[in-house]
């Protein structure tokens, strides 16, 4: 519709897949992790150089379908050899009771991300508009079989989806709140493999879905845990 009234458009896709069903007009394919179609985030002249090629693409008009490759992966994907979080954790256990371990783990957790804020002026953390101390006791109760829901979010599917996403944006800035950033790919193995956290979020995908709710079984089984970090 867009293109029909004269907008031109492009896109900038990571899943080849979907570009090659839905056949945008223009499509700029990026070899970057998911949620990040510009690369690793802090490194501006590398994402302009992502745009530029983008809406380069605009000005071609030797096809119907238009569809380019980004030559190079992010110099900003490079593993820190001396990073050490900044977050200093007892190891996870293996399992419930999840509140209390979670609970326990969120207090080191909460003066880090302090840090964070501080030091950047800004958090991602508030999608699901419950405070972090409530998340222990909200969890719990997905895991006791109720279904909560939030004033902003009136499903239990949507108020747990971003709850999900909450307690990932937390414990990943306050990974960062000291020193060098460290790539992507080290924040992901320090939450999904070092944290309580990150184990009672796979427990949480297989509890939802395990659940007659049918929202709760989608969100659970596509937005909670990344393919590399679910259990084999």
């Amino acid at each position: 519709m867009l293109e029909a009234r004269g907008l031109p458009t492009v896109v900038i896709a990571l899943v080849l897949p979907q570009v090659e069903k839905s056949r945008p007009p223009r499509a700029l394919m990026v070899p970057f992790m998911l949620g990040r179609p510009l690369g690793e985030p802090n490194d501006a002249p590398f994402q302009r150089r992502v745009l530029t090629q983008a809406l380069g693409l605009l000005e071609r008009t030797d096809g119907k379908v238009i569809l380019e490759d980004f030559p190079d992966d992010n110099p900003s994907w490079v593993d820190r050899p001396d990073w050490v979080p900044s977050v200093a954790l007892i190891a996870p256990g293996s399992g419930p009771p999840w509140r209390s371990a979670f609970a326990a783990e969120l207090a080191r957790v909460l003066p880090v991300w302090d840090r964070f804020k501080s030091r950047f002026g800004h958090t991602t953390v508030g999608l699901a508009g419950l405070a972090p101390t409530q998340w222990p006791g909200f969890v719990e109760e997905f895991i006791e079989d109720g279904l909560p829901t939030l004033p902003l979010h009136h499903t239990p599917a949507l108020a747990l989806r971003f709850l999900v996403d909450d307690i990932k944006a937390l414990y990943g800035e306050a990974v960062q709140a000291d020193g060098d950033t460290p790539s992507a790919r080290q924040i992901d193995g320090w939450f999904w493999r070092q944290t309580v956290a990150g184990q009672m979020l796979i427990a949480l995908r297989a509890i939802a879905l395990a659940s007659p709710n049918s929202a709760l079984k989608t969100v659970g089984g596509r937005f909670f845990v990344p393919t590399p970090y679910l259990p084999t």
